[in-house]
């Protein structure tokens, strides 16, 4: 996705190869493993480029790849968050463990603060999760002291928690009002993803080097792509 003239443009495609719905994409991801949503230095490799643009942001939940994201979290079948330089994207659950070891470089996020390699500002959202929590942004904003008279940094340290594969996106809902009824635009709500697949799952690449789990992540990525720039690859998963 980029500018021009002032407007936004989808680089997406239409007839062979196009992505028409969930389903399919959700396959798409558990075939390649991981899957950015947008367009990024990797050519061909985005949600993006495989959608008809015309699509997007219709509201029509069956074929906008907006919607899509929404569902997919839901499901839980797959992972949604940023994963990839700060962007959002889908991890397949066969692939995450390999991710959480890479990213999280075999710490636990207690281990990753005790040792003096975590931002206070991330502390203070993760200790907001001790246990199955889930919580929509909005909440984590105000209940970790980013609130409009706050500390900034919250959309940075949030993004660096989900890189880091300590959180992930959960699900889209909207906003509850005192008569319980839903309003508004739908809103991330954010868990661990021990609290979503179990810490067996999440953990089970922890045999592995890190540096091991990050080769085996590169190697099945360039075997997708086989005519991708190598350079183009590494900094797509860093």
């Amino acid at each position: 996705m980029g500018k021009k003239n002032g407007e936004w443009i989808l680089h997406g495609r239409r007839g062979p190869g196009q992505l028409r719905t969930p389903e399919e994409l959700e396959e798409r991801v558990k075939e390649l493993g991981f899957l950015p949503l947008f367009e990024n230095e990797v050519k061909g490799f985005s949600v993006e480029e495989h959608t008809d643009p015309a699509d997007w942001w219709t509201d029509r939940e069956e074929r906008d790849p907006w919607s899509w994201r929404e569902q997919l979290a839901r499901r839980g079948k797959v992972a949604y968050g940023k994963f990839f330089g700060g962007r959002a994207g889908f991890l397949s659950l066969d692939w995450f463990p390999r991710f959480a070891n890479a990213r999280r470089d075999g710490y636990d996020f207690d281990a990753l603060w005790e040792e003096g390699k975590a931002k206070a500002k991330m502390k203070r959202i993760m200790d907001l999760f001790p246990g199955n929590e889930e919580r929509f942004s909005f909440e984590i904003r105000r209940l970790a002291g980013f609130g409009s008279e706050g500390e900034h940094g919250f959309e940075a340290a949030l993004t660096a928690l989900q890189m880091q594969t300590y959180l992930v996106v959960r699900d889209f809902r909207s906003r509850i009002n005192r008569a319980g009824q839903s309003y508004g635009w739908h809103i991330a709500v954010l868990c661990t993803p021990e609290a979503r697949w179990g810490e067996e799952l999440v953990t089970s690449a922890y045999q592995e080097d890190p540096a091991e789990s990050r080769e085996k992540i590169f190697l099945h990525l360039r075997d997708n792509l086989p005519g991708a720039e190598e350079k183009a690859l590494r900094r797509l998963l860093k």
